[in-house]
């Protein structure tokens, strides 16, 4: 079976969005899983507009613009705003697995995502489906364990957004004529939960000096005079 240039394109989107969620398990800075979830909205935008392109798909248009103006522009904006400069520029040490370990974990994630979409890709012949489901779940694996992993609340909120980008990237192969009115509500619960980590995160940092979360646990109300 022959496959199309933007169906070509897609899988290559694909790999390169599995790829980013690695590099988001493996970088140690908050400001590289920052980057690496900006290249991942990237890509999620370009795989939209070239199955709008090749479906001839208005719905996916405009849901591409969206993931631009929402995840791309917007979230990194807001947090950069909230946070200062020196948040990303020091190393995110609290992790609960080291690197290579994590990465190891981001492999066997991937493999269940095969195996757990395997009998329903086969069902069917279309390589977008074929293509997005597994990596799709993949990305939502790989986001969950992130969450489950970091420390620090900027990353576990990256986690939280890295899977819904996996489920985006299942999404549009399996119902590619999603109402913009449904995309438009997900971006902006996003983008407003972009905003309430970040002002907690602040405060937090301002009022306690960290952000581990592990560490939060430790702290006991005293009772005044």
């Amino acid at each position: 079976m022959s496959t199309s240039i933007p169906d070509a394109l897609n899988t290559l989107s694909a790999g390169l969005i599995l790829i980013s969620a690695f590099a988001m398990v493996a970088t140690r800075q908050v400001q590289g899983v920052l980057r690496f979830f900006v290249a991942q909205s990237v890509l999620l935008a370009a795989s939209s507009f070239l199955l709008a392109y090749s479906r001839a798909s208005v719905h996916l248009w405009a849901l591409g613009a969206i993931t631009i103006v929402a995840k791309v522009l917007a979230i990194p904006w807001v947090l950069r705003r909230l946070l200062p400069a020196e948040f990303y520029e020091r190393r995110e040490i609290a992790q609960a697995v080291n690197i290579p370990t994590s990465l190891l974990l981001a492999l066997v994630l991937t493999i269940v995502a095969e195996f757990l979409m395997g009998p329903i890709v086969a069902t069917t012949h279309d390589p977008v489906i074929r293509v997005n489901l597994p990596i799709g779940l993949a990305g939502i694996l790989i986001g969950a364990y992130s969450l489950v992993a970091r420390r620090e609340a900027i990353p576990q909120l990256i986690g939280i957004l890295a899977m819904e980008n996996g489920a985006f990237f299942a999404g549009v192969a399996i119902a590619p004529e999603l109402p913009i009115i449904a995309e438009l509500a997900v971006a902006m619960d996003v983008v407003l939960i972009a905003v309430v980590v970040g002002l907690l995160t602040r405060n937090i940092r301002e009022t306690v000096g960290t952000t581990e979360a592990a560490g939060l646990d430790e702290l006991k109300e005293e009772a005044t005079a």
